[in-house]
């Protein structure tokens, strides 16, 4: 019987170089590509396939390849334009169909790119979906590319040597070290087409404009003006030169190579000019035209059209509507953006979807002298996005700091994983828009979110993101992170010369949590040395951690010029972070600057700030980062007693032809026992009320939130939520991240409940939700916490088919 097309199985897929591919089965009208795929084949390469000379092959030969059902034989190829580069397939052994035999084909040109382990990723997939779990290969000892495919992906294997031949093979379960295996191969292939499109040699502008201030035009003049360090092509079908620049009628005709391509034409001509790029290859697009998913169903479509071709052909895009990409490194001096104004070097990556805004956000960059490493406006975000930028700037040793303005999340849980894992390294501060709504703007390649906004917030905070209300504070935030050491606690000390501005500092940080020192008025008739003196002394006290430094002109007579330039020589020396607020300025002020090469702020600058407030606000953003940042990121704890395969069964047992069922509470309470969870629905009432729910949300994917379950915590929706699988620090700091925490921890006297029992509870039920995508609710409610421990009394199960596998657990794929 043969399956109908998995059209699932299909995927774009970015290679190790940073080019694209597409995968799909292959299908029975594929015999000519395969054909030719087959010729273009060495000796050696087909000889480590077949183990035997096999010049060509026959009628036969292609229709038994071709020739599949999807279940027992499974075939999948990888397609760069219109060739096949590589094949991939299995072969079930009839009298064991649990197991396959499995074997690789890579063409010649295309070897070394990574397609040989993504294929294994995509076909594994594809068998375990089909209810094979393991896989056999036959490998000669010669082939050690091949060979070293298998042994690196991560599966548990086995090796023995029989007559002259390897044999491997491989259980299909995912482990860990084959979902590390897989995240760190994604990590290399994202941040290298990233840094294609970063660091190209050369640029064509298609369709630029000889008249004034149309896009085209724009481009062109501020990749010319910004000193771009290659060649500039400008692309017009009759102009002779463009902007004192030769141009050319189409791309194809530029006599050299061309890596980069901005695409300035109409949205109806834009097709063809990826065809053209395609044939030129070009490995990189930015298109800024409008029209397309932005106006419509027709757009949309035109949309999708384009990234299908461009990732078939091996580019990436980014765009379309876009602003455009830029990088500050003096070896490119790429701006190829609309913006007119382009910050100076420096150590902030930003990333933002809205072109618009983004013009406006370059100006403001500048305007408070804070320096870029590299800029993108992904506009309607249909391919490259904040998760691709994420992976280029962990590695990048320009960006110190990432600042994100975010109007949709094409892959959350994806962010989430990326944002926890760069946060160690480096902060990320993002303003997410559609707080009212959780909405996408129209012609985003993105879902609504369907999680109330402050649970948004609270798995941004799991994951190390500085989540700040607005651009104003992304900005405040950015010039802490990019210039300032971070803090190791949250002990500071204000010093001023002015008591009004001194409390309203001193206000805010109370109001904040911080911890504040005795403050340090030094009066209005403070000179440089006053505040040299005192900065040394908080700096050099062990019980000190951050200082505002807080200076007003007097009333009265003139001041010490002098006071700007003792607070730059004790902030050089880099022992703790210092902000301020000087004569009311804003951003990086020339007089409490360290000035870069180009003049722009240096490490060590003093970030200024228009009112006390907003200092201590900044600060105490990163002292929450810092903090973060220092705790343990705790460990995912293994739990005796836990039956997997028997609660799959289960699940499976009881999900109907419609693929969804409502749970009895006894079936329900069977299925919890498999996690190590007791439900004891006669036990007694005593204990404070709490309530846990497991479910599977279609973008963040397994998410448990914890709370007190009384009227009073649910009209406050007072729920901690985080992602699953908890680690236990994580668990520990959900259960006291609640408002309502205090009646846990001994409220007015009552004995305090036993927090490792909930806790523990916790980690079970979020492992149970992790394991298992079919249960989309889970709660428990009410559980009873008191000091002998935590009694699950109420239980509810929701089960439905999910989809597809999740994005974390199935291979790697572009969305």
């Amino acid at each position: 019987m043969t399956e109908r097309y998995p059209d699932q199985w299909e995927a774009d897929v970015v290679l190790s170089d940073g080019g694209t591919a597409h995968l799909r089965p292959i299908r029975s009208a594929d015999g000519a590509i395969l054909r030719d795929f087959y010729a273009r084949l060495s000796p050696e390469s087909i000889y480590y396939r077949f183990f035997s000379p096999r010049p060509h092959l026959s009628d036969r030969d292609i229709e038994h390849f071709t020739g599949v059902d999807y279940d027992r034989r499974v075939a999948l190829i990888a397609t760069i334009g219109e060739e096949m580069v590589a094949v991939v397939r299995y072969d079930r052994l009839g009298e064991r169909p649990e197991t396959a035999e499995v074997a690789f084909l890579v063409e010649d040109a295309h070897q070394g790119r990574g397609l040989g382990p993504v294929l294994l990723e995509h076909i594994a997939a594809a068998a375990r979906e089909r209810g094979v779990r393991r896989f056999v290969a036959s490998v000669l000892p010669d082939n050690r590319r091949m060979t070293r495919v298998f042994r690196e992906a991560g599966y548990r294997a086995e090796q023995r040597f029989e007559e002259g031949v390897i044999e491997l093979v491989l259980d299909l379960e995912p482990t860990e070290t084959s979902l590390e295996v897989m995240a760190a191969r994604e990590h290399r292939a994202e941040s290298r087409s990233i840094q294609r499109l970063l660091f190209p040699g050369s640029v064509a502008v298609i369709g630029a404009s000889r008249a004034e201030h149309s896009v085209g035009q724009t481009v062109l003049r501020n990749l010319l003006s910004g000193d771009f360090s290659g060649p500039v092509y400008p692309v017009h079908p009759t102009a002779v030169a463009v902007a004192g620049v030769r141009a050319y009628p189409s791309v194809l005709e530029v006599p050299d190579d061309v890596d980069l391509a901005v695409v300035a034409v109409r949205a109806d001509a834009v097709h063809e000019v990826v065809e053209q790029c395609a044939s030129k290859g070009v490995r990189g697009l930015v298109v800024v035209s409008s029209g397309f998913g932005e106006i419509g169903d027709e757009g949309r479509a035109r949309q999708e059209e384009l990234v299908r071709l461009a990732r078939a052909y091996g580019m990436r895009v980014v765009g379309p509507n876009c602003l455009g990409i830029a990088n500050t490194d003096p070896d490119v001096r790429l701006n190829a953006t609309l913006a007119p104004t382009m910050p100076g070097r420096g150590p902030v990556g930003f990333f933002s979807q809205s072109g618009a805004l983004g013009i406006a956000i370059l100006q403001r960059t500048a305007e408070r002298g804070l320096g870029l490493s590299t800029f993108v406006s992904a506009g309607n975000r249909a391919d490259v996005s904040g998760n691709d930028l994420m992976q280029y700037w962990e590695e990048d040793p320009a960006t110190k700091a990432v600042l994100l303005y975010l109007e949709s999340l094409g892959n959350p849980r994806k962010f989430a994983r990326l944002a926890r894992r760069l946060g160690r390294r480096k902060p990320i501060v993002a303003v997410k828009s559609g707080r009212s709504t959780q909405g996408v703007p129209i012609g985003h390649a993105a879902r609504a979110l369907t999680l109330p906004d402050h649970a948004v917030s609270a798995l941004f905070e799991q994951a190390g993101v500085i989540r700040v209300e607005d651009i104003s504070e992304l900005f405040d935030v950015a010039q802490v992170l990019a210039y300032q050491p971070l803090p190791a606690g949250d002990r500071i000390a204000i010093i001023d010369n002015s008591n009004s501005l001194g409390l309203l500092a001193q206000d805010e940080a109370v109001a904040l949590g911080l911890d504040v020192r005795p403050r340090i008025d030094l009066g209005p008739r403070a000179d440089a040395d006053d505040y040299e003196a005192a900065l040394a002394g908080a700096l050099d006290d062990d019980t000190v951690d951050a200082v505002v430094a807080l200076f007003a002109p007097p009333t009265i007579g003139g001041y010490d010029v002098r006071v700007p330039e003792k607070i730059l020589r004790l902030a050089a020396q880099g022992r703790k972070p210092i902000v301020a607020t000087y004569l009311g300025t804003e951003g990086m002020p020339a007089d409490l600057r360290v000035p870069g090469p180009d003049g722009t702020a240096a490490e060590g600058s003093v970030p200024s700030y228009p009112s006390p407030e907003d200092a201590v606000r900044a600060l105490a953003y990163v002292i929450g980062y810092a903090r973060w940042r220092r705790r343990p990121p705790g460990r995912m704890p293994v739990f005796d007693g836990i039956d997997r395969d028997r609660a799959r069964e289960l699940v499976a047992s009881w999900l109907g032809g419609d693929g969804a069922a409502d749970v009895a509470p006894e079936r329900a309470a069977e299925l919890l026992s498999c996690y190590g969870i007791d439900v004891e629905d006669d036990a007694d009432g005593h204990g404070v009320p709490t309530r846990i729910v497991v479910r599977e949300d279609h973008s963040f994917g397994a998410v448990i939130s914890f709370g007190i379950a009384d009227e009073t915590a649910a009209l406050l929706d007072d729920r901690a939520h985080r992602l699953s699988p908890l680690a236990d620090a994580e668990a520990a700091e959900m259960v006291r991240a609640i408002r309502t925490a205090p009646l846990l921890l001994g409220h007015r006297g009552a004995e305090p409940v036993n927090l490792a029992a909930l806790e523990e509870l916790l980690l079970r039920a979020s492992r149970l939700g992790y394991d298992l995508p079919e249960v989309a609710r889970l709660e428990l409610n009410p559980v009873l916490a008191d000091a002998s421990g935590a009694t699950v009394r109420g239980v509810t199960l929701r089960l439905e088919r999910p989809p597809g596998p999740r994005p974390e657990l199935g291979p790697r794929r572009l969305s």
